[in-house]
C-alpha cells in the first residue's frame, strides 16, 4: 500500500493542498487560509511543476498519473471532463449528453461539484446552460479567473506561432 502524501502550493487564486501517492493524484483543494508551504514529496514534485507552468501560462494540459476516487458514474464524469480543451467551456447539459446520460443534467452537476482534483480535471470550464459560472468548489471568483487565464493563453496562442 502506498501512503499518501501531501503538498501546499501558493498560486495566484490562493493556497491548495494536493495529495497523492506513487499511485496518482488523489486530490487538489483550495484553500482558504494561508499556510506555510512545505518540502513536496517525491511523488508530487512533477505535478506541482506542471502546475506552477499552468499558472504561469506555459502549460495547458497535464500529463500526471490520476487516482479517482468515486463512484462509477462520477469518475464517467470526470473522465469526460478531462477532454474539455483548454480555454473552452461547456455546459453541464453537453456535458450530460457526452456520458450518453442526457436526462442526467444535475447528476452530471453533482459528480462535477465533487470533483476532486480540481485544475487538473477542470471542471471550472463546466458553465451554466447560458455561459453563466455557476456551481465552483473553489468559488466563482477562482472559477472566474481560471478561465480568463486560460482565454487569454489561448488568444496568445493565435497569434503567435510556436516554434
Amino acid at each position: 500500500m502506498n501512503t499518501v502524501k501531501r503538498a501546499f502550493l501558493k498560486t495566484p487564486v490562493g493556497y491548495m493542498e494536493l495529495t497523492g501517492s506513487e499511485n496518482g493524484i488523489q486530490s487538489l483543494y483550495f484553500l482558504d487560509f494561508r499556510v506555510k508551504t512545505n518540502n513536496i514529496p517525491a511523488c508530487l514534485k512533477d505535478a506541482v511543476h506542471q502546475l506552477n507552468e499552468y499558472f504561469s501560462g506555459t502549460r495547458s494540459s497535464f500529463s500526471l498519473k490520476l487516482d479517482l476516487q468515486g463512484t462509477p458514474f462520477q469518475i464517467k464524469v470526470w473522465q469526460k471532463i478531462l477532454e474539455i480543451p483548454y480555454g473552452k467551456t461547456i455546459s453541464y447539459l453537453e456535458l450530460a449528453r457526452r456520458i450518453g446520460e442526457r436526462k442526467a443534467v444535475r447528476a452530471v452537476g453533482g459528480a462535477n461539484s465533487t470533483n476532486p482534483v480540481s485544475i487538473i480535471v477542470p471542471c471550472h470550464r463546466v458553465v451554466g446552460i447560458d455561459g453563466r459560472l455557476v456551481g465552483y468548489g473553489g468559488g466563482i471568483k477562482r472559477k472566474k479567473w481560471l478561465l480568463e487565464h486560460e482565454h487569454a493563453f489561448a488568444q496568445r496562442d493565435l497569434f503567435y506561432e510556436k516554434v
